[in-house]
């Protein structure tokens, strides 16, 4: 199976090179080469695909049996891409997002491939705009399309979010046995995948026809709590996590601009279905990583990458819980 990745070096895509080249698939990666150097058993083709023109040009005459398309965020992109792929490729891997579908939950609380999309930020409006863009392509004959559309993932290579933020001292505070702020009652629902879960949906649903023109939710079953979520994350560092419940509302009005993605992601429940996908790739119900030892995973990269954020670095945040406390805000050991 021939297949080109459009990316490559990325967290879901570190994932997908690896469960592909266990395939035996024959992988190109197109990516600028500025992170890291081709994986054994691939080759890279340098190039921006923000530079259309060039971009288009470079794949006139290439075929492949799969297109992956993992940094495609804006409609001039996709359209980019159809232009470089119509009829040069039998099917398009397009990664979307569970953003897409908003905050709305179903009263089955699991969201499913039939909800409504609703979304609320520009990032998941764009990623809509381009699943109707390959939709249209899709249904002139130009390739079949499989939309990813995967929840919170983690690995090796990026830090492990908290609830207020994507790259945070959290974790530093909670090794040392600080307080840390947790929005709301600690009940909402999350769900974190980690990237070899993730990837190996997407390499099987390359060449799987029961993946054609169809979206999915790749995500793992387990729905966490907030409150299980730090508690996980705190054993997978030996130790447990202490909470300080504050409004989500309150910590956005602090910084309105650092705390976004709590305001328009994390605030909100974020619990999907796997039915569909695991019925049409039974690879993705196998075994998969349990949170815990992924989280010691990942913090271990992340130390061992210089990236590990110390606690303090960042006197706002040691303010804002500082504050919580003072005016009264439960603490609670998760």
């Amino acid at each position: 199976m021939k297949v080109l990745l459009i990316g490559g070096t990325g967290l879901i895509s570190t994932g997908i090179v690896e469960s592909l080249l266990g395939r035996g698939a024959e992988l190109t990666l197109f990516n600028r080469a500025q992170r890291r150097a081709s994986p054994p058993g691939a080759v890279t083709i340098v190039g921006d695909r923000n530079a259309p023109r060039d971009f288009e040009a470079r794949f006139e005459h290439e075929r492949f049996d799969v297109v992956i398309d993992m940094i495609c965020f804006a409609p001039s992109q996709a359209e980019a891409t159809v232009r470089a792929f119509a009829g040069r490729t039998a099917q398009l891997i397009f990664c979307s997002t569970v953003c897409t579908y908003g905050v709305d939950i179903p009263s089955s609380v699991l969201v499913d491939e039939t909800f409504p999309l609703r979304p609320v930020s520009d990032y998941a409006r764009n990623k809509v705009a381009c699943e109707q863009i390959f939709a249209r392509a899709s249904a002139a004959g130009q390739f079949a399309l499989t939309i990813v559309r995967p929840s919170n993932t983690y690995g090796p290579g990026a830090p492990l979010i908290d609830q207020m933020e994507f790259d945070s001292v959290v974790w530093d505070r909670v090794e040392r046995g600080l307080p840390v702020l947790c929005a709301g009652d600690g009940i909402g629902l999350w769900q974190s995948t980690h990237r070899r879960d993730v990837g190996r949906f997407f390499a099987y649903a390359a060449g799987n026809s029961r993946t054609y023109d169809q979206a999915f939710n790749a995500t793992r079953d387990r729905v966490f709590t907030w409150r299980d979520y730090y508690r996980e994350a705190a054993q997978a560092l030996d130790t447990r996590a202490e909470l300080v419940m504050v409004p989500a509302g309150w910590v956005v009005g602090k910084n309105p601009r650092r705390f976004a993605f709590l305001n328009e992601i994390t605030r909100y429940h974020g619990a999907y279905s796997s039915l569909k996908a695991k019925a049409a790739v039974p690879e993705l119900a196998g075994p998969t990583v349990d949170f815990v030892d992924g989280a010691r995973e990942t913090f271990a990269d992340t130390k061992a990458r210089g990236a590990w954020r110390r606690h303090e670095d960042d006197a706002e945040y040691s303010a804002l819980v500082a504050l919580a406390l003072e005016q009264g805000c439960e603490q609670i050991t998760a």
